[in-house]
């Protein structure tokens, strides 16, 4: 991608330089007002052969002559080189990779992946699936390519990195996965991000089975430590003992046709003094109000009843569709 953004910039710049030249030759040899000097030196560089503008004196032949012979090597290098670009398709994925870069650049709210482990991808595909804007931070310009194929938005480099995570919009980003496959390297992305972001939600999976690895990862800033062994075994364990729960549960996150999902809905001002029931969906229609959580308290009140009153702060957990989560969310606002 540099590569080719580089090519770019230098044949436009080798262009841009030969027509402020020819213009600054008109000018000054032949004391032509500019508009007259660029419609010369463009007919001239463009080998249209219209008539000149005025006739030259020798100086200005002199001129025109290099001019012609100086514009004829650029202009076979400009097209050889787009010609290179449009052939190798790095013309096509120049224009794909600035059009990410645009949409990365006016991403707020968003979530930055670290990390194309299976934990890693796994977030990335949910994160897709629930229509969140996300920035996966991977190593290489090849993986880059490959995720954009997908319609996800990367950045190429150490994710421990700040230019690397200020590339994908840290400082704008309402949280952050630490998900590589080394614990010591997740915790210099925890603290990286952390200095960046106080406000910075900051999930780290954690890979080591040491029991202490979970606070040196707290302690680096990560808010959540995830262990993927520890929630495979508890997994393991429900599939047992609770089969029809899970396979509820599992058929709403990987089932294409429902999609439905559990999702925290904030209250706003909006909803003040408003009964639950006006929102809870029992009707079957809108997303199911499950839970309500106060602002003022960490427990949560299952099935809440239809008359208990909303206050700004309060905090629903609903299941739904992502549509119908949307709706909720728009009329809670």
């Amino acid at each position: 991608m540099r590569d080719v953004r580089k090519k770019l910039l230098r044949t436009f710049a080798l262009l841009a330089v030969l027509c402020a030249a020819g213009v600054g030759g008109y000018m000054g040899f032949e004391g032509w007002s500019f508009l007259d000097s660029l419609y010369m030196t463009i007919i001239t560089l463009a080998t249209i052969g219209y008539g000149e503008v005025r006739p030259l004196d020798t100086s200005g032949r002199i001129f025109t002559i290099l001019l012609i012979l100086g514009g004829l090597g650029v202009m076979t290098y400009i097209f050889t080189a787009i010609s290179e670009l449009l052939m190798e398709g790095g013309l096509k994925e120049a224009f794909r990779r600035m059009r990410m870069q645009d949409r990365i650049e006016k991403m707020a709210g968003h979530f930055v992946v670290c990390g194309a482990s299976r934990p890693g991808l796994s977030v990335c595909e949910e994160l897709a699936k629930t229509n969140r804007d996300f920035v996966l931070v991977v190593l290489s310009e090849d993986e880059v390519r490959k995720f954009m194929g997908q319609g996800w938005c990367a950045v190429a480099g150490d994710a421990s990195s700040s230019a690397v995570l200020e590339a994908a919009g840290i400082r704008r980003a309402a949280g952050v996965f630490c998900a590589l496959s080394n614990d010591k390297d997740n915790a210099f992305i925890a603290i990286t991000a952390r200095g960046l972001s106080q406000a910075l939600k900051v999930v780290t999976v954690q890979n080591d089975h040491d029991p202490e690895m979970k606070d040196k990862l707290l302690r680096a800033g990560s808010d959540i430590v995830i262990n993927p062994s520890h929630i495979g075994g508890l997994r393991m364990a429900s599939e047992m003992v609770r089969p029809a729960t899970v396979q509820f549960l599992d058929s709403m996150l990987r089932g294409q046709r429902s999609g439905a999902r559990f999702e925290d809905i904030p209250v706003g001002a909006a909803a003040k003094g408003l009964p639950v029931g006006r929102f809870k969906g029992a009707d079957r229609r809108g997303a199911l109000v499950v839970a309500l959580r106060r602002s003022a308290a960490d427990s949560y009140e299952l099935n809440p009843l239809p008359d208990a009153v909303l206050a700004p702060g309060d905090m629903l957990v609903a299941l739904g569709t992502p549509e119908e989560l949307r709706a909720l969310a728009e009329s809670l606002a």
